[in-house]
This record gives C-alpha cells, sequence and structure tokens, in this order.
C-alpha cells in the first residue's frame, strides 16, 4: 500500500470512529495513526531480521506517542488506536481486521514464558480503556472489553467482558458496529449480584415476619382457649 493510500484509509477509519476529528490533516497528528504508521515499516523490518533497527524505530515511536508496539506483533487491516497514550501490545500479539484499543489498553503476558505469550484477538474486537488481556489467550470475534477489565481467560465471539477478572456477561449479541463504541453503558455483574442479594434478603425477610405472624397469632390463639377453659373451670366450681 503507498502512502498516499494509506493516509486515505486512515483518514477514514478515523473519521468512523472518532467524532473529535474535524479535517482530514489532523489525522497527521494523532497518536495512533503515527504509532500504527512506524509499526507497518518496523514490522516489515523485523520480518526481515533486522531486529535491533525495528526495535530502534517502535521505540521512537514509543518516545513520541506514549504507544509501545512490538515490530513482532501481527496486526490485521483497519485497526485503530484513540488517544492512545499508555497502549501496550506485546510481541507475539495477533490482532484480527478491524479492532480498537482505547487509552491504557494492553495486551500483555503473564510472566517469563517463552513462545507464544501474548493475546490473539479476534475480528471487530473493542478494548477499551485501562482494560488488559494478559497471556496466551484469544478473544473471539466481535468482543467488546469493558474498561479496566484485566482478561485472563480466552471469551466466545459476540461477547461482552467486564470486571477483575474479567467475566462474561454478554452472548451472542448483534454484530458490533462502529456506532456501538460505549464505554459506559456496559453490565456491572456485581451490582447485579448484589441486586440479586437484596432481592433474596427481602424474599426471606417478608417469609420471616409472615412466619412471626402466624406464631404471634397461633400464641394469641392458644392464650385465648387457656382463658376460655379456666373460666370453665371456675364455673364448674
Amino acid at each position: 500500500m503507498g502512502l498516499i493510500s494509506y493516509f486515505k484509509e486512515q483518514v477514514k477509519l478515523t473519521r468512523d470512529r472518532d467524532p473529535a476529528i474535524h479535517s482530514a490533516l489532523e489525522v497527521l497528528v494523532y497518536p495512533g495513526v503515527v504509532a500504527t504508521a512506524y509499526y507497518r515499516v518496523a514490522h516489515k523490518m523485523y520480518q526481515s531480521g533486522h531486529y535491533f533497527l525495528s526495535r530502534w524505530l517502535s521505540h521512537k515511536a514509543y518516545k513520541r506517542t506514549g504507544i509501545d508496539i512490538h515490530p513482532g506483533a501481527q496486526i490485521g487491516k483497519g485497526f485503530f488506536i484513540d488517544h492512545g497514550s499508555g497502549v501496550v501490545i506485546g510481541e507475539t500479539s495477533i490482532i484480527g481486521d478491524n479492532c480498537t484499543l482505547f487509552q491504557g489498553a494492553t495486551l500483555g503476558g503473564t510472566g517469563k514464558e517463552h513462545g507464544k505469550r501474548h493475546p490473539t484477538l479476534g475480528d471487530n474486537v473493542m478494548v477499551s480503556a485501562g482494560a488488559s488481556v494478559l497471556g496466551s489467550i484469544t478473544i473471539g470475534d466481535n468482543t467488546k472489553i469493558g474498561a479496566g477489565a484485566v482478561v485472563l481467560m480466552d471469551t466466545p465471539p459476540n461477547s461482552t467482558v467486564v470486571g477483575v477478572p474479567g467475566r462474561v456477561v454478554r452472548l451472542n449479541r448483534e454484530r458490533v458496529t462502529w456506532e456501538d463504541l460505549d464505554q459506559v453503558h456496559l453490565p456491572d455483574p456485581v451490582q447485579q449480584d448484589i441486586c440479586r442479594l437484596q432481592f433474596e434478603y427481602n424474599r426471606l425477610y417478608k417469609r420471616v415476619e409472615a412466619l412471626e405472624s402466624q406464631e404471634k397469632t397461633s400464641e394469641k390463639g392458644e392464650h385465648r382457649a387457656d382463658l376460655q377453659h379456666d373460666d370453665k373451670e371456675k364455673g364448674n366450681v
């Protein structure tokens, strides 16, 4: 892909996914676009065996943008980083087509293991601000990872993942569209658990109240029966 074609593609991506853009020239100063351009060149160097030069170029991009993309990572078409500061993408990461990462997102490892040690993202995956996807795991197509989530296990396609550790809270939703880049209105599994506990508490509380009321009614009935029995005995005397 030539430089002009690449620029046009980045302009279209940015317009589609960032409502803050007002002109095509703004794309030239977007950290995510700049970092991705550096990565594309560094990745070709890395594939050719120029490991030092590729790492030098990626480090230069990191100093300029605050985005750390290892040149060994494999990134598909339509990749977009919004804002971008603090984004980290490890060496053996594999990212599918049309994926979006927000600031502070991490695709990292879990230790000093060798071989494939970073995540694999399917197509149309969104990793929200501050989320971490760690280890050699697979994130299914059309998955949405909520802000601040820590994902340590494989996730199925068409899912929404939130929480620490990350939990799948929605499955088989409709395919993600880029108008659906909402990081706020996601399910909260902790709040859902609290609501369930509150419901059970209220149900049990009402049940206990009903039993206590029945017991009091029964005691009153027994007390009246005793009084009537005493009155009869007195009358017989």
